[in-house]
């Protein structure tokens, strides 16, 4: 008797079984991920001599403020990295500087030149404005380049050194106080 109770509940449950689906694969795949880096004054503290918790924070402290003054290094007060500059969004042609500058100076060399001499005027002026074209051209190009330059080192200036010894002297005063760091 009981089996013919039993018997409708297990074939909708063979029945609903049927219906279900495996997750999809990528849910179950695992990635091999890079761990991310540490960060710079990342220390594992144990207390090896039993300090509670704020005596722990307070030799942290103390620490830390050490190893700033010993290493002139301070993680806390890491300076950004500062944006790329800012580029035009369509650079002029190589040349535009100079041809702008010979076309303004042989129009004001005209303009100035005495009259009936309107032509050497516009020659010589377009001499001297192709001159002065190619000059502010030159200097734009500089500007642009030590802009990129010093980006670059600003950005090329990890915490190096600094944070090593920081790292260093921070676990040294910490270990002298009983405790252990990894």
């Amino acid at each position: 008797m009981r089996i013919q109770v039993l018997l409708p509940s297990i074939a909708l449950a063979s029945a609903l079984a049927g219906c279900v689906v495996e997750p999809p694969r990528h849910y179950q795949r695992r990635y091999d991920v890079a761990p991310p880096a540490p960060r710079v004054a990342e220390l594992v503290v144990y207390p090896a001599r039993g300090q509670t918790a704020e005596q722990t924070d307070r030799d942290r402290y103390e620490c830390h403020t050490w190893a700033v003054r010993e290493t002139h290094f301070d993680p806390s007060r890491m300076a950004p990295v500062a944006p790329p500059p800012r580029e035009r969004p369509e650079a002029p042609p190589p040349g535009s500087g100079t041809a702008l500058g010979a076309v303004t100076g042989a129009v004001l060399g005209a303009i100035v030149a005495p009259h009936g001499d309107e032509g050497g005027g516009a020659a010589v002026g377009a001499i001297a404005g192709a001159l002065v074209g190619n000059a502010s051209e030159r200097a734009q190009a500089e500007a642009a380049r030590d802009d990129r330059a010093r980006y670059d080192d600003r950005g090329a200036q990890p915490a190096g050194d600094g944070a090593g010894a920081y790292r260093r002297a921070t676990s040294a005063c910490l270990e002298a106080r009983g405790y252990t760091v990894r």
